[in-house]
């Protein structure tokens, strides 16, 4: 997978990538994450890449032609048109289910606003989804974008040792994960639930099991009717 990021602030972009698991993918070359720096794609010779909004306002909107020239220049290296995608709160929130979909496409391209956002001609004309990564306002789309890059990248083969270090997560599964513990078995008076030190494997995930289904009922009943209706719970 080839996933490429327009933004005005990559290094800050890239101080995320480069760490931890995607950072390892790319190094291991699992995984191609770039970023594109919009303003390199400007015309202005100041470099400007926003202006104020038509019909007044507050603060600046970014301007078509530079992240169009980004869209263009992007396609033209990936010779084909990448999936766009646009971070912005009034798109869909994301969800496991469409971060396993996107995981699926061979190339991305994830365009990241600032300011009061994109002018709306630009998403008219190369943007495929809108994602919003929940109800609420960040100061850019770079965040969002990082959290989009996180939750697909890490089911693409290889990126982890193994398909079920993703399948048996929360949310994955349907259901909110079961308490996870580690060594000592006893901390501050706490000891580890006996089942976990039994080697029975058979009750140890029975009690998983049961103790998803309780968390889930307790913090997101939502999650256990969808998970209801698709089991025999």
């Amino acid at each position: 997978m080839h996933i490429e990021i327009a933004t005005l602030f990559p290094e800050m972009c890239e101080t995320v990538l480069g760490e931890s698991i995607v950072g390892r993918a790319r190094k291991a070359g699992k995984i191609e994450v770039s970023c594109r720096q919009i303003r390199e794609y400007t015309q202005d010779k100041h470099r400007r890449v926003d202006d104020t909004p038509y019909g007044g306002g507050m603060g600046m909107v970014m301007q078509c032609e530079p992240i169009y020239n980004c869209y263009k220049a992007v396609c033209d290296d990936m010779g084909t048109k990448p999936h766009t995608i646009y971070m912005s709160p009034k798109g869909k929130v994301l969800t496991q289910q469409r971060a396993i979909e996107l995981s699926q496409m061979d190339n991305i391209l994830i365009v990241c606003g600032h300011y009061e956002g994109v002018d709306q001609r630009i998403i008219d004309k190369i943007v495929d989804e809108e994602i919003s990564i929940g109800d609420y306002v960040l100061t850019g789309g770079e965040l969002p974008a990082l959290v989009l890059v996180d939750t697909v990248a890490r089911m693409c083969p290889g990126v982890l040792s193994d398909k079920v270090c993703f399948t048996d997560e929360s949310i994955y599964s349907g259901l909110l994960e079961y308490p996870q513990y580690t060594r000592p078995e006893v901390w501050e008076g706490e000891a580890v639930p006996p089942v976990l030190l039994s080697g029975h494997h058979k009750n140890i995930e029975k009690w998983r099991l049961e103790q998803s289904i309780a968390l889930t009922k307790e913090r997101r009943p939502d999650l256990l009717a969808k998970y209801s209706e698709k089991s025999d719970l």
